[in-house]
């Protein structure tokens, strides 16, 4: 293992760790998800075969605290690594806003597979969620994203040379 590799694994446990200490203490209807951050940070440094297996293993973790849709987040985390490390070779950049744009996008994307996998919105309630709390949380989400991409980017750059 290269040290490229310890920092990648120790970024996405202290993200992990946020989720479920400092998420919970904040809970906002618009919150910060550091699990897509971390699988997103995660995604666009391994193919897409390891993102997505990330990512599934990421969702499996979630889902085990949500029995009543199981697999919901899984599928939709896997969906996300996926496309997220698909994704990086034309349109990922180093540049810090891009990255915004990118966590952004993957948090809408998320909610979009796990509100329809998980069959428990309907009607009008669903389109608040996707219309208005999702893009808020994907805000949210893309600013803290891009302040750890700004933390982690110097580090990965360093370690590469």
């Amino acid at each position: 293992m290269n040290a490229r590799s310890l920092t990648l694994g120790v970024v996405v446990f202290v993200l992990l760790i946020l989720q479920y200490t400092v998420r919970p203490i904040l809970d906002w209807r618009a919150g910060i998800d550091f699990l897509i951050i971390a699988l997103l940070v995660l995604a666009v440094r391994v193919r897409p075969g390891a993102a997505a297996a990330s990512g599934f293993l990421i969702g499996l973790v979630a889902d085990a605290l949500t029995p009543a849709a199981f697999g919901a987040g899984a599928l939709a985390m896997t969906l996300v690594g996926f496309a997220g490390s698909r994704l990086k070779a034309g349109f990922f950049a180093e540049n810090l806003w891009l990255n915004a744009v990118f966590v952004f996008v993957g948090k809408v994307l998320f909610d979009l597979v796990y509100l329809l996998a998980e069959q428990r919105l309907g009607g009008a309630a669903l389109l608040t969620q996707l219309f208005v709390w999702t893009p808020l949380a994907a805000l949210v989400t893309s600013l803290v994203g891009l302040l750890v991409m700004a933390m982690v980017r110097p580090t990965l750059e360093r370690r590469q040379r």
